[in-house]
């Protein structure tokens, strides 16, 4: 089965009311574990450590979020209490996709139950992002001579601008956006690949563009891993989503990914990205769906 990475450190405390789905990371290794797709249980990763941190991220930074000391126009951009709780959550979802990273390296497909913070730019977090997981796993992994190059293949609603800000000075990490071009961020940072799509997009609009675009991304790269923000909040019932995809939609989007870069040989690993709404059930349910896809792929 597919490796997947899951620390109890993923889900903090928010105050009573909070508007993120905090309980959605719990209710998702609930979901994972009833449906059989961590048999032999969970990974437990480490928490990324300061200097990993700072391979992508300003030191100053760092360390205020490290003592809580986060200054209060920058604690209201990211929108979570720069807390002891939310800062261990941010470090192990950090560590998280690392770990994950090194097992899809090892293992040809591996995945997190938490990540893509890709709001998180090198200067200070935002949206809901502290630290930009996928960059420091993708910069430690080039530090350490596991990979040259690498391909983010970002599938969360909105635009990963902080990927793009974090990678910027990096051309072997390519980064590839499809998301609601009116979506926050109002601001947008340029990646590698940005493509901005037209609110209400179905099912099918939305398949044909990543059929599209990334088979010959793929090709062209030819990348030595593949990582895949599964954000769910493309849903036609997401809060902050602005597109149309239906629960099968994400799946076959899911299946899509993760099958064009194993019939290459690539190896690929997943994080959750975003997905928001009250419903954690069937937002968790969501999340399930790449993992589901994984297995699949990784039985067939």
């Amino acid at each position: 089965m597919t490796p997947i990475v899951y620390h109890p450190a993923y889900q903090a405390s928010l105050p009573a009311g909070h508007r993120f789905p905090m309980g959605k990371y719990g209710r998702l290794a609930e979901i994972l574990s009833a449906r059989g797709l961590a048999p032999a249980g969970f990974v437990t990763p480490e928490p990324a450590g300061a200097e990993t941190l700072c391979l992508v991220h300003d030191r100053a930074y760092v360390e205020a979020v490290l003592a809580s000391a986060v200054p209060r126009e920058i604690e209201k951009a990211i929108g979570l209490p720069i807390d002891p709780g939310v800062t261990r959550r941010a470090r192990a979802s950090a560590g998280g996709t690392l770990a994950a990273a090194r097992l899809a390296l090892a293992h040809g497909l591996a995945g997190s139950a938490a990540g893509g913070s890709h709001h998180a730019r090198r200067a200070q977090g935002a949206g809901f992002c502290v630290f930009n997981d996928v960059a420091v796993a993708a910069r430690a992994l080039q530090r350490e001579g596991a990979i040259g190059r690498a391909l983010v293949v970002d599938c969360d609603v909105h635009q990963g601008d902080g990927t793009a800000d974090c990678l910027y000075a990096c051309p072997d990490l390519f980064t590839l956006s499809i998301h609601a071009e009116k979506n926050y961020p109002a601001r947008k940072i340029a990646g590698d690949l940005d493509i901005g799509l037209a609110d209400g997009q179905s099912d099918a609009e939305y398949l044909a563009i990543l059929a599209g675009r990334l088979p010959p991304l793929l090709d062209a790269l030819r990348p030595d891993l593949v990582f895949y923000n599964a954000g769910v909040d493309p849903h036609r019932d997401d809060r902050l989503g602005r597109l149309a995809l239906t629960d099968e939609g994400l799946a076959a989007r899911d299946w899509l990914v993760v099958r064009e870069a194993r019939a290459r040989g690539i190896p690929l690993v997943a994080v959750i990205g975003g997905g928001y709404g009250h419903d954690v059930d069937a937002i968790a349910a969501r999340h399930a769906l790449v993992f589901e896809a994984m297995a699949a792929e990784a039985g067939g």
